[in-house]
């Protein structure tokens, strides 16, 4: 019998608690040989760190997290048992691939289950921005009824869109993109020149090169120690003014403190964002603050959502962890550690 624990399955709550009903696609999947487990959930959410979460994953043969952090802590109980760690998601960070390859235990994400919807929600921030929407139905909506409210848009085809990270969903953004905007550049050193220049797109030589010629810069980078507030208070202040930012990535991508500043400047034409770190822009004091302009959109980190896209993500996971543990194997796509 081998035990798989969900640390935080966004999709198995049903208000305020987990419903393991919801668990019946993975059961299907792992059989009567496995037996599941949820993470600890108290208070209407999960418990994503200390003392219970590690609790959880002791004895596991796989652990399998969507937004909870493996420590060190958690892989001192993992190491005698756990032979695979999941990353229900793209971003692998909170995987700590070096913390599981020095303990022997395998690490995998979902590199691609979600391609075209954060592509299509890139973009729906992007248009709804240009296009002055958010303001203006706030506006209409307080009987606040103007043809010019929150200014004009610009007209796009003769504009540039900037795309920092060039993998699976910028590719997929660019290619999108190409019917919209005039020019489409991207910046990405994993990335070749071919690629880039095959995908409709120009490529960008530096970082700071693609801040200074783009109207919008659409983030779609993997968050590491090397992309850590890749958008800093110096790198921001080489956006063209009046130029859009939008992160559909991970929240760490982004220092809030330079965000702001150039906010409260009128340097930035706007600001989107999917993805904060803490996950509630509420829950930070800065990014508290940039909910104030009208000019900033949110959305509750669910570019990924769809219901196709849920479903894929879960069957995906659950076969992986099944195959690992039945065969010992470790599959090439979408290792990490």
């Amino acid at each position: 019998m081998y035990r798989v624990v969900y640390t935080d399955p966004f999709w198995a709550t049903r208000g305020e608690r987990v419903d393991t009903g919801t668990f019946a696609l993975e059961r299907d999947i792992l059989g009567k040989s496995v037996e599941l487990a949820a993470g600890p959930f108290a208070a209407g959410s999960y418990v994503r760190e200390g003392p219970k979460l590690i609790e959880a994953v002791r004895g596991a043969d796989a652990v399998i997290v969507a937004r909870a952090e493996i420590t060190p802590d958690m892989i001192a109980v993992m190491r005698p048992t756990c032979r695979v760690a999941i990353r229900q998601g793209i971003g692998y960070d909170n995987l700590n691939p070096s913390l599981l390859a020095h303990a022997g235990i395998l690490g995998y994400n979902i590199p691609d289950y979600c391609v075209d919807e954060v592509s299509n929600h890139t973009l729906a921030m992007i248009l709804a921005l240009e296009r002055k929407i958010v303001v203006q139905n706030a506006a209409i909506k307080a009987e606040r009824w103007a043809v010019r409210t929150g200014g004009y848009p610009r007209r796009l085809s003769g504009l540039t869109l900037g795309i920092i990270g060039f993998g699976r969903i910028g590719q997929a953004t660019a290619r999108k993109a190409r019917a919209i905007y005039g020019r489409i550049i991207a910046y990405d050193p994993y990335v070749s020149d071919d690629l880039i220049t095959g995908s409709g797109g120009t490529p960008a030589p530096t970082l700071l090169a693609l801040l200074e010629q783009s109207d919008v810069v659409a983030l779609h980078a993997l968050l590491s120690d090397e992309t850590h507030h890749l958008i800093d208070e110096r790198t921001i202040k080489h956006l063209k003014p009046g130029a859009i930012l939008v992160n559909t990535a991970r929240g760490g991508l982004v220092q809030p403190e330079a965000v702001l500043a150039r906010m409260r400047e009128d340097a930035l034409g706007g600001y989107a964002s999917d993805v904060f770190h803490p996950e509630d822009p509420n829950a930070h004091p800065v990014n508290k603050q940039l909910l104030a302009f009208d000019n900033v959109i949110v959305s509750a980190h669910c570019a990924f959502l769809s219901t196709e896209s849920e479903l894929s993500l879960r069957r995906r996971a659950a076969e992986l962890a099944l195959h690992v543990l039945q065969t010992g194997e470790a599959p090439a796509f979408g290792r990490v550690a």
